[in-house]
């Protein structure tokens, strides 16, 4: 099994770990930065399953309605979890259909780059795990997770790699689920809706990592304009990336699998 597929955390779809990937002068810590869709249906098993991994702090990415509906199901599990609330890439964002992946991210990181900032401003601050979500864990999890493991200085087409891995885990169940939601809504599951909801074609983030050169030269000045000073980005770039010739951390052992969770909207 390859490191970086999905783990199988109980009530979740496209729970990983980004860790181990080569990095700049060493490789991505193992056990530090996890990414994930929806937290909802965890129950027990998953709950078990997120202490095991060493996952002590949550970032939760979704707006207002998304958390109402669908809360972080973490109590009795000592988690701290912070709300960092993005609009674009939510179930309401996705079911106009004039919208587009490629117009998400640019509101993503034109409109929300405090957002950006501050999440992973909390990741470089956390000593322990750090699990970084939203309701895909592809969109608005996609961009935060792309821009850490470019700032630990993982080689861009690693970065396209780990995003694209989501559609193959949101498709089937997951996305069915949540098309028949919408269809329910009225929202007819169009091929441009399914690519919206379930898809992660990895062009679409190479041109919002374009745009950015292009505003901002580099990914770094990008978030240096957004109001993360190098001292900053180093301090991320030291906690993400194991340093070629310190004792590689141990994998975390894997949750037992167990059968996945219905989707919610």
């Amino acid at each position: 099994m390859n490191p970086h597929d999905r783990i199988p955390v109980s009530g979740t779809f496209n729970f990983r770990d980004v860790g181990g990937y080569p990095a700049a002068g060493g490789v991505v810590r193992p056990g530090k930065l996890f990414r994930s869709d929806g937290l909802s249906k965890l129950g027990d098993a998953g709950k078990g399953d997120l202490m095991r991994l060493g996952v002590r702090l949550v970032i939760d990415l979704r707006d207002d309605f998304e958390a109402t509906m669908m809360p972080d199901d973490l109590d009795g599990t000592g988690i701290r979890t912070v709300r960092l609330p993005v609009f674009e890439g939510s179930g309401a964002s996705q079911a106009e259909g004039n919208v587009s992946l490629e117009a998400l991210y640019e509101k993503i990181l034109s409109e929300h780059s405090d957002v950006v900032v501050t999440a992973l401003r909390d990741i470089a601050d956390s000593d322990a795990g750090v699990l970084v979500h939203c309701t895909a864990g592809k969109d608005r999890t996609g961009v935060v997770v792309a821009l850490a493991l470019l700032v630990a200085g993982v080689d861009r087409e690693t970065v396209l790699a780990d995003y694209a891995r989501s559609e193959a885990n949101l498709g089937g169940e997951w996305l069915d689920g949540m098309l028949a939601l919408l269809a329910e809504h009225g929202v007819e599951a169009t091929p441009a809706l399914r690519t919206l909801m379930g898809g992660s074609p990895p062009e679409v983030l190479d041109a919002a990592l374009q745009s950015i050169e292009a505003g901002h030269g580099s990914v770094s000045q990008y978030l240096a304009d957004s109001g993360m000073p190098e001292s900053e980005i180093e301090k991320l770039r030291a906690a993400l990336v194991e340093p070629a010739g310190e004792p590689v951390a141990e994998p975390v052992a894997e949750p037992a699998a167990e059968p996945a969770a219905e989707p919610t909207a």
